[in-house]
């Protein structure tokens, strides 16, 4: 005897499954008002190292901090990309719009964290930020 399978329909295809978003880390308002008065020197090139050293355990410092230290990565690697393409034109063409960008993310982040706010910077520079595990 056999049994047949009752008509389920046309199977309905599954989307593939996400991977999640990583979470930042909620900072308290106490320490973002402890953090607020130092956390915006991250932006200012080797100056993160002042809220890395002041504030180790605050989680707001840590996270300007982590993208500081990011944007600096970005800007050396597009000072060496513009070296190497600076013998052809495109090099001095990337430069000025690449680093044109990179300030502009510092100035954000800058007023960002003076506001007591966590911006996540774009084109994957938060990305970079999120390896550094301190």
């Amino acid at each position: 005897m056999s049994q047949e399978m009752p008509n389920q329909g046309p199977a309905v295809p599954q989307p593939p499954p996400t991977k999640p978003e990583p979470v930042t880390p909620a900072a308290s308002a106490s320490e973002v008002e402890k953090a607020k008065g130092t956390a915006w020197l991250s932006y200012l090139g080797i100056l993160w190292l002042i809220p890395m050293l002041t504030m180790k355990e605050n989680s707001f410092a840590k996270f300007h901090v982590k993208q500081g230290i990011a944007l600096d990565i970005v800007s050396i690697g597009l000072a060496i990309v513009m070296t190497v393409l600076s013998f052809i034109i495109i090099g001095f063409i990337i430069g000025p719009i690449g680093f044109a960008i990179l300030l502009v993310f510092r100035i954000i982040g800058l007023i960002k964290a003076l506001q007591g706010q966590m911006w996540k910077c774009p084109l994957g520079v938060s990305k970079i930020a999120e390896m550094f595990k301190f």
